[in-house]
């Protein structure tokens, strides 16, 4: 394990984006009309990330670099790689491998989803400090957006530690109540429900546990592997030792085309409440 001063943040924008019907990384939810992955970037940057690895496919790839390169700080270091095929978030974080620095800690994100800045900060902070494995847990009710069902990764979490990791599905709000109805059990949900929003920090011993978990994905003819699913696996055997950071911050994402108005208006509130800058790449 080996702690950084200023970290990597990888950032997975390779998704396809097939509910949201475009572009979703791009999608504009500033309050001037700043795109999620600016958003998410900034956060990165003012709570000392000093290097953002973007993982990208061949199709929207284009589209999202000449965004990067058109609004985001010149001064940015910012590097691209590309996941040619989609086979998970385990792969799409190894494509990133030779952009990174292969003895430290690193931290990952998704493209479409924004953290807040007191969660980034936590994961920045513990990469620097500490340097080991580690998921920020965000309450369950501040971790929706509007009434369209999504999936969930619901974290157990003992003195500190992640202890497992289930993917509920089917997740919505239904009157004062959180629900999933996906025929498991309990299907009401506390509203302080620890759920990880693939927000995670990886010490760099985790290379050798990406590869094999892909090595073994293809030679069962299911490549396709998850983070969550992965790391789950890795804490019910007892060989991954996962910290669980906690935060107030709220996480809004695109996942629907109708989830937009509401995040630019959960934006919005967060300027307004000096939650974030009111203009991306600034400082409060």
């Amino acid at each position: 394990m080996v702690a950084v001063s200023h970290p990597t943040l990888v950032i997975l924008a390779a998704g396809r984006a097939r509910r949201y019907g475009g572009v979703k990384q791009l999608a504009p939810v500033g309050v001037n009309g700043e795109a999620v992955i600016d958003l998410i970037a900034s956060d990165a940057y003012l709570a000392g990330f000093g290097h953002i690895v973007v993982v990208i496919n061949p199709d929207t790839g284009p589209l999202i670099k000449e965004h990067v390169a058109q609004h985001w700080p010149t001064d940015a270091r910012v590097s691209f790689v590309e996941q040619e095929r989609p086979l998970g978030t385990v792969h799409a974080v190894l494509a990133a491998e030779e952009a990174l620095d292969p003895s430290s800690a690193f931290g990952v994100a998704n493209a479409d989803d924004l953290y807040g800045h007191d969660a980034m900060l936590a994961l920045g902070n513990h990469l620097r400090d500490v340097g080991t494995n580690c998921v920020v847990g965000f309450r369950l009710d501040r971790a929706l957006v509007g009434d369209s069902p999504v999936s969930r990764g619901i974290c157990v979490i003992e003195n500190g530690r992640l202890v497992s990791i289930d993917e509920r599905r089917q997740v919505h709000t239904h009157n004062d109540d959180f629900v999933a109805d996906d025929g498991l059990e309990p299907r009401i949900l506390p509203a302080d429900t620890s759920v990880s929003m693939n927000l995670w920090g990886f010490e760099n011993s985790m290379w050798t546990e990406f590869h094999r978990a892909m090595d073994e994905a293809e030679a069962s003819e299911d490549a396709e592997v998850l983070l969550p699913v992965m790391i789950g696996e890795g804490l019910a055997n007892g060989s991954l030792h996962v910290t669980a950071l906690a935060t107030n911050s709220y996480c809004v994402g695109v996942t629907h085309a109708t989830d937009l108005p509401l995040v630019q208006e959960d934006v919005r509130f967060q300027v307004e409440k000096g939650l974030r800058p009111a203009h991306a790449f600034s400082s409060f």
